[in-house]
């Protein structure tokens, strides 16, 4: 599987035998990756594709010094699962999109 990021389209691939098989798209604002949305083609879905994109996708960000906003519910899930990646959530930010009041 091949992993890349493509800037210029917002989103993260994954890449087998030169078919697109996953995508993780991004909306770009003040250094924060809000992921909007993720997919996997069923027929890889139980092949780590999706764990694999997101890995990626969030290594990229912490590397290049960025933040996540996490409304996709699958790269929230998949933090969930893996706490060590909540540090790059902007907290703040994803309560105010979600509606909750919060005291962080």
């Amino acid at each position: 599987m091949e992993l890349r990021h493509e800037p210029d389209n917002h989103r993260y691939v994954a890449e087998i035998d030169g078919e697109i098989v996953g995508v993780a798209v991004y909306h770009l604002r003040n250094e924060r990756h809000i992921f909007v949305h993720t997919e996997v083609d069923p027929a890889h879905k139980r092949a780590g594709v999706g764990s694999a994109l997101a890995r990626y996708a969030l290594d990229d960000v912490k590397t290049n010094g960025g933040t996540v906003v996490p409304v996709c519910p699958f790269i929230a899930s998949w933090i969930r699962r893996h706490p060590e990646y909540d540090t790059l959530v902007d907290h703040e930010l994803l309560d105010r999109i979600n509606g909750v009041t919060s005291d962080r």
